[in-house]
């Protein structure tokens, strides 16, 4: 009956809505999109499309059951859909390329023809010199070709010649080049990143960053710039632009006016509406950070009042959160604390004694936290800096000032093993002077332990190192002046809340590589003060970092390749009932090895052996638990390896990537996931970071990408999170940091934000700076120029990196430190327009006017008619010679104005 019904209608001319239905009884088998002239497939993610299809079929099957109990079917699904298995059958006969984020094997290698995916991918170079030269003779030794891009033109025959200075044999690259292994060929221009192909000894390394990095001048930092810097974005990314909203980032267009070429940012706003901000404004544009998924996420709409009505929701409501945040430090800020003595001989003594060389950002923590102990307000600062970066030495010579002022130092750690760590090191630096160091941890026996309570209470111990065990109720300081926090973020919420009411009134100083995100945005909004160490020392390089699926031939011959250079290893296997049998089966793999295992339920004795014979090389491999995630140092140690790594957290992975690579030698970082394993979107972004952020300082961003995979939940309390939400993590921090400058009594300047928009050549040209990526990451520095010194600083950046900039980046350095200065005189737009030069005011006064008529008397005009604005007609002028000029004598002005200002 339906089928008559349904060829009566189309007989009759009438359209079916469901007449696909019949595709089966025209076709003896379903087309499929291969079956039209395709050669080659590509399979993005094999592992996770098998998933999914496995998924779609049973959905399917469900769908047809309903679909021909509705008649809306005519046959099974086999006329619509082709099994997997079929499907496989015929990509036989077709060329296949398997695309992965991470080296994967499995089931699917028998469908490969051509390439094998054992390749592994380099990290991009970064500019280092040093780790180039290394990596270009491991390839040659191995009789590899390779090619390297080295950016633009102007840094090719440096690189060449540096290159040949330090004995590599290169040549430039053309058409007619014949390729000869062993050797290096040089070429220009840059690609995302790099990679090598074992199989056919051949290799590829990119630029992506400069030739050189700048040294010598110290950068000047900005609280809150590292939130600003950290989040990259790329197209389709969500953003927020500070005065329309939330919307999508789809990269930078090139535009031309009168024969002015300029680059906007282009952000796409609901219904498909677009804003082009100017690149100069790149600092009011940030990366939204705030819920899990993007799809949740509402784009705002130009030219509405609701970004404005949400922000002030969101200002009200911080103010409360404010208060709460101040409360907790309060009691600390009213207490009268102790002022530490100025340093002495003593002190001077043991600080020269340090034997390598300080970085000026040490320097700079070491005076910060010293000026902090020297007040009388008790001191909360969180010193952040990268694994390895020399935090402990800071803290220590921090304790060395407690010390010689007479009072207790306790330093705080989060395992036994770091106790330990830190004890040793202790007693070393300690070792001559007259500084008693204790140690207080499951490790040490009850009647010991009984002895060093006695001396904490009378006095006798100067600097008490341990766990939480330091701050049980038994525990009576004589007179405690300092209390270090390493690695706050891995102790519990309950041990915090001890911490603050045994340590009142007396300094804090807080130690973390990645810091949780309620401390970071406690010291992102001022609520305490942080010191930042991003410089590495001297002779460090970054950890060689490889994320790939469980291969144990390829392992062994990384932990081979360790064990000739007269290197050691870890192994991390993060389950103690098999450990033993993981150590097993590598020695039967490694015969000569000498292999030992530790964990967590090891007794005192045991593991002091171990870590005995880790230091004095008596062991090669560790095969161990995440023990050593927090402050193991041992130098020798260069490769790293942990299993299941997917199941880490980012944090976690960051801590456990620092303890190798803390010597001159290279060092690698394996991260492995099981064969075959689909793995979860969040562990795939994790382990994406890892690989992404090899480069030092990387700290912030592991900090920042957690929190954006993580969402930012509801770190800030439930009532705050759907306005954090709204707005952005960024804008929220923005946001809380004036309310609580305003809670703290501060005076809050009110900040105009200005756009400028005259003809002028500002951008900058793909030919200087190829990658995207890098162009964004100097719009947004120069953006930031607020003076003269930011902008010489940017310029010898610069030169230093990519040569001499051309007139349209001098033009864009230029207009930017003109807008900022124009900002802080309330004008709100400059713009170019009819031959005249038009400067909008909030309050333009009779002043202004009469001082630029005196200058370019019938030139000027002035509107009052809706917004207010001076105008100036060009005449001869340059634009930009016309625009100094003004804002000088508007400045001037407001000088005479403001006189107390001066």
């Amino acid at each position: 009956e339906k089928l008559y019904h349904d060829a009566d209608q189309l007989e009759a001319g009438v359209v079916l809505a469901h007449l696909d239905k019949y595709a089966p009884l025209l076709w003896e088998k379903p087309p499929m999109v291969y079956d039209y002239g395709i050669e080659t497939v590509c399979f993005s993610e094999y592992g996770a499309i098998m998933d999914a299809q496995r998924g779609l079929m049973a959905q399917y099957q469900e769908d047809c059951k309903l679909l021909l109990e509705e008649g809306n079917l005519c046959r099974g699904l086999e006329g619509y859909y082709q099994n997997p298995a079929e499907t496989l059958a015929h990509l036989e006969e077709k060329f296949q390329i398997y695309l992965s984020n991470f080296l994967q094997g499995g089931e699917h290698v028998k469908f490969q023809k051509l390439f094998s995916v054992d390749a592994l991918q380099n990290a991009p170079w970064g500019g280092e010199l040093r780790q180039l030269v290394e990596d270009l003779r491991e390839y040659a030794s191995q009789g590899y070709c390779t090619m390297l891009y080295a950016g633009s033109e102007k840094t090719l025959p440096i690189l060449r010649q540096d290159l040949e200075a330090s004995g590599i044999r290169c040549e430039l690259a053309t058409s007619n080049s014949t390729w000869k292994a062993g050797l290096v060929y040089l070429r220009t221009g840059s690609l995302s990143g790099g990679f090598s192909y074992p199989e056919s000894r051949t290799a590829l390394i990119t630029q992506t960053r400069a030739l050189h990095t700048a040294v010598g001048k110290k950068r000047r930092h900005r609280r809150g710039e590292e939130i600003r810097t950290l989040s990259d974005m790329t197209p389709g990314d969500l953003v927020v632009h500070a005065l329309h909203g939330i919307g999508r980032f789809l990269g930078i267009r090139k535009l031309e006016f009168e024969g002015i070429t300029k680059d906007y940012i282009t952000i796409e706003y609901a219904g498909k509406e677009k804003l082009y901000v100017p690149v100069t404004q790149l600092d009011m544009v940030s990366k939204y950070i705030g819920s899990r998924e993007d799809s949740h996420v509402k784009l705002n709409r130009l030219s509405s009042p609701e970004w404005q009505k949400t922000r002030s929701n969101v200002r009200r409501a911080v103010k409360d959160m404010a208060d709460e945040l101040l409360a907790l430090y309060t009691k600390r800020e009213k207490t009268k604390g102790f002022a530490f003595y100025p340093d002495d001989s003593v002190q001077h003594d043991f600080e020269a004694r340090f034997p390598y060389v300080e970085t000026e950002d040490q320097l700079a923590c070491i005076e910060e936290i010293k000026r902090d102990m020297e007040r009388e307000r008790p001191m909360d600062r969180l010193l952040c800096g990268d694994v390895g970066f020399g935090k402990t030495e800071v803290a220590l010579r921090a304790a060395m000032k407690c010390v010689m002022s007479g009072k207790q130092c306790a330093i705080l750690v989060p395992t036994t093993v770091l106790a330990m760590q830190h004890y040793q090191t202790a007693l070393r630096r300690f070792e001559q002077f007259p500084v008693n160091v204790v140690m207080l941890s499951r490790f040490v026996p009850q009647k010991k332990q009984k002895e060093i309570l006695k001396e904490i209470r009378n006095g006798k111990a100067d600097v008490i190192i341990g766990t939480h065990r330091i701050v049980q109720k038994d525990i009576e300081f004589h007179a405690l002046g300092l209390a270090i926090v390493d690695e706050e973020q891995r102790f519990g919420v309950a041990h915090k809340e001890k911490f603050k009411e045994m340590f009142a009134g007396v300094d804090m100083l807080t130690l973390s590589a990645t810091p949780i995100p309620r401390t970071l945005n406690m010291a992102m909004s001022g609520i305490r003060d942080m010191s930042v160490i991003s410089q590495p020392p001297q002779d460090r390089y970054p950890v060689q970092t490889y994320v790939m699926e469980y291969s144990e031939p390829m392992l062994i011959q990384a932990i081979q390749r360790e064990l000739k250079r007269g290197g050691q290893v870890y192994y991390i296997h993060n389950r103690i009932d098999t450990i033993d049998f993981t150590a097993a089966r590598l020695q039967k793999h490694l015969p000569d090895a000498r292999i030992l295992s530790a964990h967590g339920r090891m007794g005192e004795a045991e593991m002091s052996e171990i870590w005995r014979k880790l230091v004095e090389h008596e062991a090669d491999i560790l095969v161990c638990t995440t023990i050593i995630e927090t402050g193991v140092d041992v130098p020798n140690v260069n490769t790293l390896i942990i299993e299941n790594a997917d199941c880490f957290g980012l944090s976690q992975l960051y801590q456990l990537r620092g303890r190798v690579g803390r010597s001159n030698r290279r060092a690698y970082a394996y991260f492995t996931f099981q064969r075959d394993k689909v793995l979860r979107e969040e562990s795939q972004r994790r382990l994406a970071a890892m690989r992404e952020f090899t480069q030092f300082g990387s700290g912030f961003h592991i900090a920042l990408r957690d929190l954006e995979i993580r969402g930012a939940g509801s770190l800030l309390g439930g009532r705050q999170h759907g306005h954090m939400e709204s707005v952005g993590y960024d804008m929220y921090l923005r946001l809380l940091g004036e309310a609580v400058a305003e809670a703290k009594g501060e005076l809050i300047q009110e900040t105009t934000e200005c756009t400028v928009d005259i003809q002028i050549d500002a951008h900058i040209p793909e030919t200087y700076m190829e990658s995207l990526s890098q162009r964004l990451d100097m719009y947004r520095k120069i953006a930031s120029v607020h003076d003269r010194e930011d902008e010489l600083d940017l310029l010898d950046e610069l030169v230093d990196r990519y040569g001499e900039p051309p007139k349209e980046v001098l033009g864009l350095l230029t207009v930017s430190r003109l807008r900022n200065m124009a900002a802080q005189l309330g004008i709100t737009e400059i713009s170019q327009r009819n031959g005249s030069m038009l400067f909008y005011l909030e309050h333009p006064t009779p002043e202004m006017i009469g001082a630029l008529s005196k200058k370019y008397r019938r030139r000027v005009h002035f509107s009052s008619v809706g917004r207010s604005y001076l105008g100036v007609s060009l005449e001869k002028d340059m634009p930009l010679t016309l625009l100094k000029e003004v804002l000088e004598i508007l400045r001037g002005v407001e000088k005479k104005e403001n006189p107390t200002e001066i």
